[in-house]
């Protein structure tokens, strides 16, 4: 048995995403696994938790000033106890909007490290020289500048699309994916993709929301772009926690 980290996943947002976000994390292990010179087998894997749970809307919640049952923060902070009470040391959320909790909930639960999935792009990003940036997200993240800041910290420039172009990514998303209808997930997404690419020129765009990738990775129609996703990213430094301690 390798001795890993158990860690975490708070998913449901929405469940789609959370479970493709599982597969990204368990490939990522297996990249772990051999880099170590490790055997790529079930018993070297990390114990790892999965809480989808439903949550409210994150965009919505953020353009609304009431409290009440709307709001995300009380069931994340619920299935986010239950990932530390199973002994996760780390937790990667699978939803981009949602890390505008991110402080609330890191300051509830401090014996976990809880990922923040645009400070791990903006890294990663910057480590590649980059440069410009083009976000493709939910008006939710855009209203908190979730990427913006992130990118801005690691000295990157990023261009968001125009309100119309907002509004596309959002039929894309709620119409799209999370109503089964991929064709359309597609069409929105590459349309706005190609956009971005014909107004700012070689940037690199970051799928900022986490259906996006599920609706644009593997369109023809942007075979040329240079695409880049969170969960991915999110998903490699999950599995680097999880074999923090392991020796190669």
């Amino acid at each position: 048995m390798t001795p890993t980290n158990v860690v975490g996943i708070l998913g449901g947002m929405g469940p789609a995403a959370g479970a493709d976000f599982v597969r990204l994390f368990v490939e990522a292990c297996a990249a772990q696994m051999r880099a170590r010179g490790l055997p790529v087998r079930d018993q070297s894997f990390p114990e790892h938790w999965l809480a989808q749970v439903p949550v409210p809307d994150r965009t919505q919640a953020l353009g609304s000033a009431d409290s009440g049952a709307h709001q995300p923060l009380e069931p994340m902070l619920q299935a986010l106890g239950r990932l530390a009470a199973l002994g996760s040391q780390a937790v990667a959320i699978a939803c981009n909007t949602a890390h505008a909790w991110h402080a609330k909930l890191q300051e509830r639960f401090p014996q976990v490290e809880l990922l923040h999935m645009a400070r791990e792009v903006a890294r990663h990003l910057a480590a590649q020289d980059a440069g410009r940036v083009a976000l493709m997200a939910t008006e939710g993240t855009y209203r908190v500048r979730l990427y913006e800041q992130a990118l801005a910290e690691a000295g990157l420039e990023c261009h968001v699309p125009l309100a119309e172009e907002r509004r596309v990514i959002m039929r894309g998303i709620f119409d799209g994916v999370k109503a089964g209808n991929m064709p359309l997930a597609e069409e929105c997404f590459s349309q706005v993709a190609l956009k971005l690419a014909e107004r700012h020129g070689p940037v690199t765009i970051v799928m900022g929301c986490t259906e996006v990738p599920l609706g644009l990775q593997g369109s023809a129609a942007v075979a040329g772009l240079r695409l880049v996703d969170p969960a991915q990213v999110l998903a490699d430094a999950l599995a680097r926690r999880a074999y923090r301690d392991v020796q190669p």
